[in-house]
C-alpha cells in the first residue's frame, strides 16, 4: 500500500508557506510588476520575516544553514511559491543553486555560507547567444596562464546578472573534450577586471528582476575560482539541473495553475448570466474539468520524479517529461481561466494577465519543449519505457 499522507511537520511547513505567500507576497505583485523592481524597504521587511520563519534557502542542507528539505518536500514547498511572482520568490526565499555545495576550502566561507544566509546574490551564467538548450556547445573559454584562468566570452539571458554579487560561469577549458571533461565552472566576483554587464534585456513577463548580457574580456580569476573540479563543470551542472527544473518549473507551474483554477472556480460560481451561474454551463464546466484533470496529473508527475531523485535514481527522462507537461499545462490552465473570466481576466486588475505573460517562457528556458521531447524519445528508443 502506498501512503500519500504528509508528515505533520511537512504539512505545517507547506501551510506556513502558503499563508506567507498569500498574506505577505501576493499583495505586492502589482507593485513589482508595474514598477519592475522589488522596493528595498518592502524587500527587507518580507525577507527578514521569511528568514525568521526558516523559509530561506530551504533546498540547501541543514549543515550549511539551509532548510534541509528532501526533493519531494522541496517540490511541495515550491508549489506554494508558484502562487506568486518569480521576482518575489527570488528575493524573499533565495535563489541558491545546489551546485554551490561543490564549494571547498575558502569558497565555503566566501560564497556558499553567505549565499545560503542571504547576504550574497548569485547568478548562473550558462546561456549564450549561440548556445541555449545545447549547453555543451558554449563558446566562452577559459585558459590557464601563469596560475590564473583567463575567461573570454559572452553570456545572455542571465537572471539577476546585473545585481549578482558573483556569477557561476560555465566555460570551455578543453576544446577537444568539451562535455566529456573539457568544461569547467568558475566563481567570478562582479568587481573582477574584465567582467562587465553589457546590458539588460527587457522581457514580456517575469518583471521585478532582469535578464542580463554579461561580457568576459580577458577576465582573470585565480586558480581557486574553479567550482568543483577542472573539466567537471558540465557533469556538475547536469547533476544539479534535474532538481532545479523539477522544483522551479514543474512544482511552480503546478502552483500557478492551481491559483488560476481557484480564480476560475470562484468566478464560475458567482458570475450570473442568463439567470444562473456560468459554472452551470457545460462548456464552462469543461474548461474547469480539463484544467483540474491536467493539474492533478502533473502534480503526481512532479512528486514521482522527486521521489526518484530522493532514492538516488537517475530521473532525467522523467524530469524532461515533467518539464514539457508542466510548462504546457500551466499555459493552458491560465488561458482557460482568462476565458472563463472574460474581459475581467484580460485586465490588469486581476493577476491572470501577469500569470499569462509569466507562464509563456517556461516552455522555452531550461530547455525548450522540443528539446525535451527529443531527449524523452531518445531515452525510450534506447532503453525502453521505464515509468
Amino acid at each position: 500500500m502506498i501512503d500519500f499522507s504528509l508528515p505533520e511537520d511537512i504539512r505545517l511547513l507547506v501551510e506556513t508557506v502558503r499563508k506567507f505567500v498569500e498574506t505577505e507576497l501576493q499583495p505586492l505583485e502589482d507593485i513589482v510588476d508595474r514598477s519592475g523592481i522589488v522596493p528595498e524597504d518592502i524587500l527587507k521587511r518580507v525577507k527578514t520575516a521569511a528568514q525568521q520563519l526558516g523559509l530561506f534557502a530551504m533546498n540547501m542542507p541543514i549543515e550549511v544553514g539551509g532548510g534541509g528539505l528532501s526533493c519531494v518536500e522541496h517540490c511541495l514547498v515550491e508549489e506554494q511559491l508558484g502562487r506568486t511572482s518569480d521576482a518575489l520568490i527570488r528575493r524573499v526565499f533565495g535563489q541558491v543553486y545546489p551546485m554551490l555545495m561543490a564549494c571547498k576550502g575558502e569558497q565555503v566561507e566566501r560564497y556558499l555560507l553567505p549565499t545560503v544566509k542571504g547576504d550574497l546574490i548569485c547568478a548562473m551564467a550558462i546561456t549564450e547567444p549561440g548556445a541555449g538548450s545545447d549547453a555543451a556547445s558554449i563558446s566562452t573559454t577559459a585558459r590557464l596562464e601563469g596560475g590564473e584562468w583567463i575567461i573570454d566570452g559572452t553570456k545572455h539571458f542571465i537572471s539577476d546578472g546585473d545585481v549578482a554579487d558573483y556569477v557561476i560561469v560555465l566555460a570551455v577549458t578543453d576544446r577537444e573534450k568539451r562535455a566529456r571533461g573539457g568544461i569547467t565552472l568558475f566563481l567570478v566576483d562582479k568587481q573582477t577586471a574584465g567582467f562587465s554587464v553589457a546590458r539588460t534585456q527587457p522581457m514580456m513577463g517575469h518583471r521585478g528582476y532582469n535578464q542580463a548580457e554579461l561580457v568576459f574580456d580577458n577576465c582573470r580569476v585565480s586558480a581557486n575560482s574553479v567550482l568543483g573540479d577542472v573539466g567537471g563543470g558540465f557533469q556538475l551542472i547536469m547533476k544539479s539541473v534535474s532538481q532545479i527544473r523539477l522544483a522551479h518549473i514543474g512544482a511552480r507551474a503546478v502552483g500557478m495553475a492551481q491559483r488560476a483554477l481557484d480564480i476560475m472556480r470562484l468566478h464560475a460560481a458567482s458570475r450570473v448570466q442568463f439567470g444562473k451561474p456560468i459554472g452551470d454551463f457545460q462548456m464552462v464546466q469543461k474548461l474547469i474539468a480539463d484544467s483540474a484533470t491536467e493539474l492533478f496529473g502533473v502534480r503526481m508527475m512532479v512528486l514521482n520524479a522527486a521521489w526518484e531523485i530522493d532514492q538516488g535514481n537517475d530521473a532525467r527522462h522523467k524530469v524532461s517529461m515533467v518539464k514539457v507537461a508542466a510548462s504546457e499545462m500551466q499555459g493552458r490552465v491560465v488561458d482557460r481561466a482568462i476565458q472563463v473570466l472574460g474581459g475581467m481576466g484580460y485586465t490588469k486588475e486581476l493577476p491572470l494577465e501577469r500569470m499569462y505573460r509569466d507562464a509563456r517562457v517556461t516552455r522555452i528556458y531550461d530547455g525548450t519543449s522540443e528539446i525535451h521531447r527529443m531527449l524523452i524519445a531518445r531515452e525510450i528508443l534506447k532503453n525502453g519505457a521505464k515509468f
